[in-house]
C-alpha cells in the first residue's frame, strides 16, 4: 500500500506543475476552466465527488497534459515472454521493450497539430487513457498497467480545482513569453525549472462561526 501511494507523488506533482504551467502559456483555457470551477463549485466552498464528475473541461484539460507531458515517458519495461513479429520485425523471446508513449502521444498519424495544447480534442470524445485506445496510453496498457491510475487522477483533479477556486494565478514578471517549458531528462516528465506564480486570493476559506477564539 505504501508503495503505490508513495510511488504516485513525483509523478502526479509533475502533472499539476505542467497544467499551470499550460494554462499560464494559454490564458484563454485558464479563463474556460476556472470559470467551470467556480460555476459548478459555486458558494459552497469545496469540492466533492459529485462536483468533480461536472469539471468536464478541466478533465479535458488533465488529459491533454497527459498526452504532451506523459509523466512516465517510457513507461515502465516490459519483457516479450515469447517470440513474435511487430510489422516485420522479429521480437525474440526474453527482449526487454521500451513503449515510447511521449511519442505516441505527439504521432502526427492520430493527433491533429500535436505540439499544440488544445484540451477541446478530449471534449465529446471516447478517447481515454485506461488502456483501450492504444494512441493515448500514458498510464499504459493492459494488466500491467498503472495501478494507481484512478487515484492519481483524482488527487490531479481535486488539486487543480481547488487551485483554481481559491486564486488567480500570475506569473512574477506578468510576461508568459518568460515562462519556461522546458523538459528535464530523467525517467519522469518533469520541469526543468521550478515553477514560480504568484496567487492572488479570488475566494477565502469560509471561517466557521461556531469556532471560538
Amino acid at each position: 500500500m505504501l508503495d503505490m501511494f508513495a510511488a504516485g507523488t513525483d509523478t502526479s506533482s509533475a502533472v499539476i506543475e505542467w497544467a499551470m504551467s499550460e494554462m499560464l502559456e494559454n490564458p484563454k483555457v485558464m479563463n474556460t476552466a476556472r470559470e467551470e470551477v467556480r460555476r459548478v463549485c459555486g458558494s459552497k466552498g469545496y469540492m466533492n465527488e459529485e462536483s468533480l464528475e461536472e469539471l468536464k473541461y478541466l478533465k479535458a484539460v488533465i488529459k491533454e497534459t497527459l498526452r504532451l507531458h506523459t509523466p512516465g515517458p517510457l513507461l515502465l519495461p516490459r519483457e516479450c515472454r515469447e517470440s513474435c513479429e511487430v510489422k516485420g520485425y522479429t521480437i525474440p523471446a526474453g527482449t526487454k521493450v521500451m513503449v515510447n508513449a511521449w511519442a505516441i502521444g505527439r504521432d502526427p498519424d492520430y493527433w491533429n497539430d500535436p505540439d499544440k495544447f488544445y484540451p477541446e480534442r478530449f471534449m465529446n470524445s471516447q478517447i481515454d487513457y485506461k488502456g483501450s485506445h492504444h494512441e493515448f496510453i500514458p498510464f499504459g496498457a493492459g494488466r500491467r498497467m498503472c495501478p494507481g491510475m484512478s487515484f492519481g487522477t483524482n488527487i490531479i483533479e481535486l488539486c487543480l480545482a481547488q487551485l483554481l477556486y481559491y486564486f488567480n494565478w500570475e506569473l512574477p514578471n506578468g510576461n508568459k513569453e518568460n515562462l519556461e517549458m522546458t523538459e528535464a531528462l530523467g525517467a519522469f516528465s518533469r520541469r526543468k525549472t521550478d515553477l514560480v506564480l504568484v496567487p492572488i486570493s479570488y475566494n477565502p476559506l469560509p471561517i466557521s462561526s461556531n469556532l471560538k477564539f
